[in-house]
């Protein structure tokens, strides 16, 4: 049986003012893996990551998600369907504490109330739910610190955990350790490994140390194209993909 196909791209374009940064991608990402996207600087990467979740719209091509058409949908459906990307919609408070932040993210999901402004108590409800979101990602013993407290690679997990909060079916992760030590890293790399068993993550990822462990699938991109797909195994021994981004020549 084949694997489903949970978000598939065709065609998919971006110009600005002439200059191609997406050129005809078509991107299969099977659900219930963790799909990597890498290349070098400049490869189109984040725009690609734009593209996917209507922060930027396509000059032609086409996005699906669970097999509807969303090309043409805002952000804000996007998350609704189950599309969440980390670090950008995630709402972390810096003098609030690790507890708050999660609370507030958890009471997002029942809409356009905005309870927090009327009384805390209000969110008491929600405390089970965060502490066990809290603790997921390694932060129990934070629980009661500002968020400006927190070190880099625990704010960047707090971040996690609001996102987690809205119970995405698919997590896009732009360069989840970027500026993080190896002991931080490995934090990150493992929460990821774990919030991914029952959902879909695509990552826009450039240690590659991260993206071998990790990666189910990898799709390589440069220029704007995709250069080569397979696992980690296939792409790192690609000639064109050692010469475009590892900066190997052939042999």
């Amino acid at each position: 049986m084949s694997a489903e196909i949970i978000l598939e791209t065709e065609d998919l374009t971006k110009e600005f003012a002439g200059f191609v940064a997406v050129n005809g991608v078509n991107l299969k990402v099977e659900r219930g893996t963790i799909h990597a996207l890498i290349g070098p600087n400049g490869a189109g990467k984040t725009t690609c990551f734009n593209l996917l979740t209507k922060f930027l719209n396509p000059t032609r091509g086409r996005i699906s998600y669970r097999g509807q058409d969303i090309t043409t949908l805002a952000p804000a459906d996007i998350a609704r369907l189950g599309i969440v990307r980390s670090f950008q919609i995630s709402a972390v408070f810096p003098h609030l504490t690790v507890l708050e932040n999660v609370r507030i993210a958890l009471q997002r999901k029942r809409g356009g109330s905005f309870d927090f402004w009327r009384s805390r108590n209000v969110l008491d409800e929600f405390n089970d739910r965060a502490t066990e979101l809290i603790a997921d990602v390694g932060l129990a013993s934070f629980a009661h610190l500002a968020a400006i407290e927190l070190p880099y690679g625990r704010k960047r997990a707090l971040e996690i955990a609001t996102t987690l909060a809205l119970d995405p079916e698919m997590l896009l992760l732009d360069e989840p350790t970027a500026g993080m030590g190896h002991e931080d890293i490995d934090r990150i790399a493992s929460l990821i490994k774990r919030v991914s068993a029952d959902r879909t993550v695509l990552m826009v990822e450039h240690n590659l140390s991260v993206v071998s462990d990790l990666s189910d699938r990898i799709t390589v991109l440069t220029r704007g194209r995709v250069l080569a797909e397979g696992d980690y195994e296939t792409v790192s021994n690609n000639p064109e993909v050692r010469e475009a981004y590892m900066g190997v020549g052939h042999a």
